[in-house]
């Protein structure tokens, strides 16, 4: 194979790409691999909570969600192939910069675990779905 990787290498290297620079709080880094097209979507169950059309949206999303944070960090804890789309299971732990609606206070810690789905075409990612 030489230096080329296969498509499953690559999805990988793109996908630990987006959650390290998403854990710097890099959000050129996390756009890097990202289509100009790519839709997001935020779901609890089968209720979307919010979507985004476009890396101009995707973009304001992350700097908003960053704002949000003062610690953030999601770790892989594994990760399904398929065709053009990879799932992975997520941990996520944080501490908020901000009160939340219902209750949660500034410095209160999150811990969550839920599954993000990344679909591809070809090198780049059009679209990313987060569950919890």
């Amino acid at each position: 194979m030489g230096d080329r990787l296969s498509r499953n290498e690559l999805y990988r290297e793109i996908i630990e790409g987006f959650i390290g620079a998403y854990n710097r709080f890099d959000i050129e880094g996390m756009l890097l691999n990202v289509s100009p097209d790519v839709i997001f979507e935020n779901r609890s169950g089968d209720r979307v909570d919010l979507r985004t059309e476009g890396i101009g949206e995707l973009r304001r999303q992350a700097e908003d969600s960053r704002r949000s944070f003062t610690r953030r960090k999601q770790v892989i804890a594994g990760m399904k192939f398929g065709d053009d789309e990879v799932e992975i299971e997520i941990n996520f732990t944080g501490t908020l910069a901000i009160d939340l609606p219902g209750g949660m206070k500034a410095g209160d810690r999150i811990e969550l675990k839920g599954k993000s789905i990344f679909k591809f075409r070809g090198d780049r990612i059009i679209g990313l779905t987060d569950i919890s």
